[in-house]
């Protein structure tokens, strides 16, 4: 039997499943809140979200997971991290619901909004998503899945960067060497912090 904590790269089929748990870990996060506050709504919702990212990020073969599809990291690699057009309405699609249409602009204009603040340069790798689990956060497996694409972070001398939208979150990303650059104020909405680490020798 495998180890929880054995890494892997995903792979397409393992969206449905990873798109389920993503849904679940951030289930009660202020962001996900934000864009979609009926609770009978928003599993459904995140499912959509993480499962549309994921078929964006997989393409770059650095989306991991444990080997029981318990927590992910999707990382986007220097240079590709911003969305096309296409992207974008990829993504928007999974707010179309007749009760959350009249939040969809302000929505729309506050993820556009994050995306514009995100740094240019130097040539960095991005962490779109880390999720856990809710019943098993605590045991490691961010830590696990953060650790390939930082190594090699290291190992290229390359930057890394975030947006976490839990305050609670800043001092787990802290001890990976990421530190807060910046507050992004979503309109009518929280606080999402931008984070930056620079690679370690």
């Amino acid at each position: 039997m495998s180890s929880p904590l054995a890494m892997r790269r995903a792979t397409p089929a393992d969206v449905s499943a990873l798109a389920a748990m993503l849904a679940r870990a951030f289930m009660d996060d202020p962001v996900a809140r934000w864009a979609c506050g009926p609770d009978t709504l928003r599993p459904a919702m995140l499912e959509r979200f993480h499962a549309t990212r994921l078929r964006q990020l997989l393409a770059h073969e650095e989306v991991w997971t444990t080997a029981e599809r318990a927590c992910a990291a999707l990382w986007a690699p220097p240079k590709q991290w911003k969305l096309t057009t296409r992207q974008d309405i990829e993504l928007t699609r999974g707010l179309l619901h007749p009760r959350l249409v009249v939040r969809l602009p302000v929505v729309a204009a506050g993820l556009l909004g994050i995306e514009r603040k995100h740094p240019r340069r130097p040539p960095h790798w991005y962490l779109a998503v880390l999720g856990t689990d809710p019943s098993v956060q605590g045991q490691g497996l961010g830590s696990a899945v953060l650790r390939p694409v930082l190594e090699q972070c290291d190992a290229d001398g390359l930057g890394a960067y975030l947006e976490s939208s839990k305050e609670r979150n800043l001092d787990f990303y802290g001890r990976h060497g990421f530190r807060v650059i910046g507050e992004l104020h979503l309109p009518r909405g929280p606080i999402v912090w931008p984070m930056w680490r620079e690679p370690r020798a």
